[in-house]
């Protein structure tokens, strides 16, 4: 594993943010790669679960391949992290990882099998998957989820339901589907198409206010290819998207105390880079506020605020080789 890095200076600030607002910049307080084993290791996510953190991954031979799997590797401090778990699928890519806490204090992990090769009685190549662990090391069997082809990315729990968009993953069904479940083992259709004019709509980021105001940061490909900012109350059947103007990848955002956004996002303006953003939900406007130590191929974040400090973990292929990386963050809170 690489020698570890050790940052603590202020952000240079984006030509978008006032001298005003210097004060309220984040600060790098640190970076370092946490896991570098697999030759390629990437599309993280983060948690803290009792008492312990939880950083769930992607490894495999290269950004797609066919031995795709998902790792666990757990730590008490951030600095020491242990590999808990590994789930594989035979022949076929397990991808983007994601890890969430149910009511019921259990973990679960999500993911996508990507099947190169469909099997005898399947036609579908794209499945999603959840699995459940009290401990982060003994996990239960797959459960399938959603609907094939139909790619759940990201679920995000509120008041005892589990939400996420499914977006689809052939041509003929590009379009997001917003799923809803009561036990996190069986997701049903919401609404069939949440963001009819969006084009080719994929990945997303949900955050579900106090007063039950869900909040949805959405990437688009293809043509347009900016993000969107999407806004709706109970019972989330009626959505409102904003162009935030800016290309964006692997989206994560999350509500800091004071109650500002912030999204930590892979930007295409000039060098590829994973930064942290803030969103601005009554204007519908993102602004790069750190850049963190990243490039090439890389983004995909998982997010915690945690001791007064926001803890990241991303991947970044701006050193040897495509590794995991958690950093820490300083926000001045209002």
């Amino acid at each position: 594993m690489k020698t570890l890095v050790l940052l603590l200076t202020a952000c240079a600030l984006p030509p978008s943010v006032s001298a005003a607002a210097a004060d309220t910049q984040p600060v790098l307080v640190e970076s370092r790669q946490i896991w570098g084993e697999a030759p390629h290791n990437a599309f993280t996510d983060l948690i803290r679960f009792k008492d312990r953190w939880v950083c769930v991954f992607r490894e495999g031979q290269g950004h797609v391949a066919a031995d795709g799997a998902l790792r666990i590797i757990t730590s008490t401090d951030g600095n020491q992290w242990q590999s808990s778990a590994l789930i594989s699928s035979p022949d076929s890519d397990l991808r983007d990882a994601k890890i969430s806490i149910t009511p019921d204090n259990r973990l679960m992990l999500a993911g996508a099998e990507a099947i190169p090769h469909p099997q005898t009685g399947k036609t579908y190549k794209h499945q999603s998957l959840v699995w459940f662990s009290e401990d982060g090391k003994n996990w239960s069997a797959k459960h399938e989820v959603g609907e094939p082809n139909f790619w759940l990315w990201r679920i995000t729990w509120h008041q005892g339901k589990a939400y996420g968009f499914g977006y689809g993953t052939k041509k003929e069904n590009h379009g997001i589907r917003l799923y809803v479940s009561n036990n996190g083992k069986e997701f049903s259709p919401l609404v069939e198409n949440a963001a009819p004019d969006a084009g080719y709509a994929n990945e997303t980021s949900m955050v579900f206010l106090p007063d039950n105001t869900c909040y949805c940061l959405l990437r688009r490909d293809g043509k347009p290819n900016t993000g969107l900012l999407g806004t709706a109350k109970p019972p989330y059947t009626e959505w409102t998207w904003r162009d935030l103007g800016v290309r964006l990848g692997g989206p994560d955002m999350i509500r800091l105390p004071d109650g500002r956004f912030i999204a930590a996002v892979r930007l295409y303006d000039g060098k590829v880079r994973t930064s942290l953003c803030w969103i601005d939900v009554d204007k519908g406007m993102l602004t790069e506020a750190l850049k963190l130590p990243s490039g090439g191929d890389c983004s995909y974040a998982g997010m915690v605020w945690y001791n007064d400090l926001l803890w990241v973990s991303y991947y970044s292929s701006h050193e040897e080789k495509t590794s995991i990386y958690l950093a820490k963050v300083r926000f001045e809170i209002k």
